[in-house]
């Protein structure tokens, strides 16, 4: 508390000591009438001492809602984006506070889907909004550049530094190219050590990869260096872009629903896969002829062993001491709810008892269903088939890709005192939301007033500087969640950026595109639009189709961040290109 209070403490002092002071100089020099001079008259020659006003009317600044302080000077500029910055840090991390809060009560779907990743997003558009609505057109275009440099530099912090960081604060041992959770003996070993996520990570990186999109359309024209078609390829590119904001928020709604759905199908074909080993193991490997067909004989003596009051059905209490029996130490295995899918799977006859025949036919089907899946691998010293085998590790690591049940449950535990924590959580979100609405307009003419007072261009300061203070709590949650160690958290650690940079691109970008094309701008972003595009489709297409990232990876998104920055320097201010 005492740093906020000293921050605020020098915020109030600069804004009474930014205001242009005027004074009247006093002079030696003795009047000719012997009066008491006014200072003014008589006075040829400034003397030593004098206060003067700081600027010139040309010089002059022009104050954020008639009373926020302004300066024309570096120093000052710079105090006020520090300053104004670091609201934009506490709106941020009011709004993240308070949607933690608000998922803790209401759990996910519409809440957790549709409002809280677009609260994530808000500081970043508040400020593009701004950036584009000051002033005329001249005016808008002129400090758009600003909404543009914190577009791409948001992206580029999150999916580089942040992103880098992650995998070396959340590195564990690797094991068969799996991370093992909570251990670290390997260091900084560059191949042994790393991060393991699920395939829902895989699946979001994917998604931010396809939002790009609206970023190609937007900018076709220009690639064909054609002039008309500017302003209707702006418009093609917002509907798009809000066309692919609404699908996103609709499946963040639904995913957590398609993701225990394909949990209990990958548990239910563990068990598959588990009940087909025991049986071949008590069948002696002869579950199949030579020529790779069930043995129905082997099958029907395994049935028989397994009926044990030999009534000639399975009951789900033998069925239920079978899968005891097998022991999924693997998996969280509900052994009621298994017992309940292999009898759905094999009554036919729908009287809840399994009969001979009826198990014949259901081991038949599965043994053909791992046969499609597992591949026929022959054992030349059994004489059998090992794709049973195969498919049993297969049904294994889909189910380890998939991850825990605990990500996608809906039920949210019960929590003491639930309307207090409402009330707070709905506060949090209001005065973040306030915050950012207030000081974004002033923090975007900061970092206008200090680029001419530098000659550096806003779009660079925009690009290092506001992603700083806008992304900051979401960074520090990031790589605190990493540390954890864990396959669980990292999963939902690199998810989180994924999504925050997919925000950026269809919420964010709506904004700035309805920007231009309401206030007819003119797109002049051919190399800001690149950089994006290099880097969510490398670390789109790096994260897509790999669920294990070993160290060394950390310094491919490192080495993008700075070749990101060279490459807009050079595009722009080296050969012009726009």
């Amino acid at each position: 508390m005492t740093s906020k209070h000293f921050l605020f403490l020098f915020f109030f002092i600069f804004c009474f000591s930014s205001f242009p002071s005027h004074a009247r100089f006093i002079t030696g020099r003795p009047s000719p009438t012997g009066l008491v001079s006014d200072g003014i008259s008589t006075v040829k020659n400034l003397p030593y001492l004098l206060l003067k006003p700081p600027v010139s009317a040309e010089e002059s600044c022009e104050q954020s809602y008639g009373f926020l302080p302004c300066t024309t000077t570096v120093l000052g500029n710079m105090f006020l984006i520090i300053v104004y910055g670091y609201l934009m840090y506490l709106a941020a991390t009011y709004l993240s506070y308070g949607s933690e809060l608000l998922l803790e009560i209401l759990g996910p779907g519409i809440v957790g889907g549709l409002f809280l990743p677009m609260l994530g997003a808000l500081p970043d558009a508040m400020l593009i909004l701004v950036s584009g609505l000051s002033g005329t057109a001249e005016t808008a275009q002129s400090q758009v550049s600003v909404g543009m440099g914190l577009l791409a530099g948001s992206t580029v912090m999150l999916l580089t530094v942040i992103w880098g960081s992650c995998i070396i604060v959340g590195r564990c041992d690797l094991h068969d190219s799996v991370a093992i959770d909570g251990t670290n003996t390997k260091g900084f070993n560059l191949k042994e050590s790393g991060v393991s996520t699920d395939i829902w990570t895989c699946y979001a990186a994917r998604i931010m990869a396809i939002s790009v999109i609206p970023f190609l359309i937007v900018q076709l024209p220009q690639a064909l260096s054609s002039t008309s078609g500017r302003h209707l390829a702006v418009l093609i590119a917002l509907v798009i872009s809000l066309l692919m904001l609404i699908s996103y928020c609709v499946y963040q709604v639904f995913q957590p629903w398609i993701q225990r759905r394909r949990i209990a199908f990958a548990k239910h074909k563990h068990v598959i896969s588990g009940i087909l080993r025991h049986l071949k193991k008590h069948g002696l490997g002869r579950l199949l002829t030579d020529d790779g067909e069930p043995d129905t004989e082997i099958i029907r003596k395994l049935f028989e062993t397994i009926d044990e009051n030999h009534d000639g059905g399975l009951s789900p209490s033998e069925l239920r001491a079978l899968i005891i029996g097998i022991r999924f130490e693997e998996i969280d295995l509900d052994q009621d709810d298994a017992v309940s899918k292999v009898i759905a799977d094999f009554d036919t006859s729908r009287d809840n008892l399994v009969q001979e025949d009826e198990f014949v036919e259901g081991i038949m089907k599965w043994i053909n269903e791992a046969k499609q899946t597992g591949g026929a691998y022959l054992e030349s010293n059994a004489g059998t088939f090992k794709f049973i085998d195969h498919f049993h590790q297969q049904t294994k690591r889909e189910h380890a890709l998939l991850g825990s049940e605990e990500q996608s449950d809906e039920v949210v535990e019960n929590v003491e005192n639930p309307r207090w924590i409402s009330i707070k959580a709905v506060l949090m979100l209001l005065l973040g939301t306030l915050i950012a609405a207030a000081f974004a307009d002033p923090l975007v003419d900061a970092v206008d007033n200090f680029s001419e007072a530098t000659s550096i261009p806003s779009f660079f300061i925009s690009f290092i500087a506001l992603p700083l203070a806008t992304n900051s709590s979401e960074a520090v949650s990031a790589i605190i969640f990493a540390s954890r160690k864990k396959q669980r958290t990292a999963s939902l650690t690199f998810s989180e950026l994924y999504g925050a940079v997919t925000m950026n691109n269809v919420l964010c970008l709506s904004v700035f595109l309805a920007l231009v094309y309401v206030r007819g701008l003119t797109w002049d972003f051919s190399s800001e639009v690149l950089v994006i595009l290099i880097v969510c489709v490398v670390m789109g297409a790096f994260a897509s189709f790999r669920t294990t990232f070993p160290l060394w990876t950390c310094s491919v998104a490192y080495i993008l961040y700075p070749f990101s920055l060279g490459l807009v320097y050079v595009l722009d201010y080296v050969f012009g290109w726009s």
